[in-house]
């Protein structure tokens, strides 16, 4: 059984997390609590300490379905010793049409991050979150396959829309802090400017800064490393990567066949950051460049973010536990320095096809 080794510190909390992450958003739609419980009691196994959850999950999210992957999770989290794992969970956050979660919810403000916070123990049967995350930015920004940040959308019928201010929903996290609800904060789906702004303000007015960045980062989304990784480097982020086979189109399953089983077909529509012209061409390449060198193309996906040197921990999920298993596995291919060359020579010539 392949053990994971080298815990990584989460920016200078202290925290120390294991460099890959289990990822949960299949629990409670494409995987049933005694399947969640598997890849979860394995992934233990195995060294892993890191587990991400979020209020809206599973992933699509649905009213019939939302709320059942932290209820899942805690209900493995009672039998297990709460101080051996790394728990993460995410605010949900306007800007998306999910009337379900807090009946809207209309902002990030600290009436919405209580009751979000105070759910999300409620079901994770747990008194703190040691990574609290920010699932998405409160104000306008490009997020989930939108690409360029479009100055209309501040407005709505002419009006301008008003959003939280960043020291308000810090001041709000603070208090969770200071409740002892949460060890620290975090941001996923957050941009560069969103990110020095977050820390600018906790140091004016002395409020908790930052831990680290969750956001899309694979061989076909690496726009992190335009502006984010230097933040990362000089401010001692930590970064946790999420989708590194870009919702499965790194296996190159739908090259070899469009119609198989997976994401891309159960759910019609969604991930469309995935739907871009770019997208085809350069997974094909990648494909040949795994295949000439004996390796899958989930290998190669994952070793090379794995690799990555501002990437602190990478969060994989799976349907199955043989999935998790290979994708766990992953961790221990090294890829050489001519793998590594012919890599950027397709991503320049094909660069970041699904941002």
């Amino acid at each position: 059984m392949f053990q994971i080794e080298g815990y990584r510190e989460l920016s200078s909390t202290g925290i120390k997390i294991s460099p890959i992450t289990l990822g949960t958003m299949t629990f409670g739609d494409q995987n049933t609590q005694e399947q969640a419980f598997e890849q979860l009691n394995y992934a233990k196994s195995v060294g892993i300490n890191s587990f991400d959850v979020a209020e809206l999950y599973p992933v699509p999210p649905k009213a019939d379905t939302y709320t059942m992957t932290e209820t899942i999770v805690g209900n493995w989290l009672k039998n297990i010793q709460r101080e051996s794992v790394i728990l993460s969970t995410k605010i949900a956050g306007p800007r998306r049409q999910l009337q379900w979660i807090r009946g809207g919810p209309l902002a990030i403000d600290l009436e919405n991050i209580n009751a979000a916070v105070d759910n999300s123990l409620r079901r994770l049967q747990t008194d703190y979150i040691d990574l609290l995350y920010l699932h998405w930015p409160e104000r306008n920004v490009p997020m989930f396959g939108q690409y360029q940040f479009e100055p209309d959308l501040e407005y709505q019928n002419g009006l301008e829309i008003k959003w939280v201010s960043i020291e308000e929903q810090l001041e709000a996290l603070s208090k969770i802090i200071k409740a002892g609800k949460a060890r620290v904060i975090a941001l996923s789906n957050e941009q560069p400017w969103g990110v020095m702004e977050f820390l600018r303000v906790a140091r004016v007015k002395k409020l908790p800064i930052i831990a680290g960045i969750q956001n899309n980062y694979s061989m076909l989304n690496r726009v992190a490393e335009l502006g984010l990784t230097e933040i990362i480097y000089r401010e001692k982020l930590g970064f946790l990567s999420y989708s590194p086979l870009a919702f499965g189109h790194l296996t190159g399953k739908y090259i070899k066949n469009k119609k198989v089983e997976g994401r891309v077909n159960l759910f019609p529509g969604y991930a469309q950051r995935y739907n871009k012209p770019g997208v085809i061409p350069a997974v094909k390449e990648y494909l040949d460049l795994a295949e000439s060198n004996n390796l899958s193309l989930t290998e190669m996906a994952l070793a090379f973010v794995y690799s990555r040197w501002f990437v602190t921990s990478t969060i994989v999920g799976a349907t199955s536990l043989t999935q998790l298993k290979q994708n766990i596995n992953a961790f221990g291919t090294k890829l050489s320095s001519e793998i590594f060359e012919k890599i950027e020579q397709i991503h320049l010539m094909n660069m970041n096809p699904a941002p």
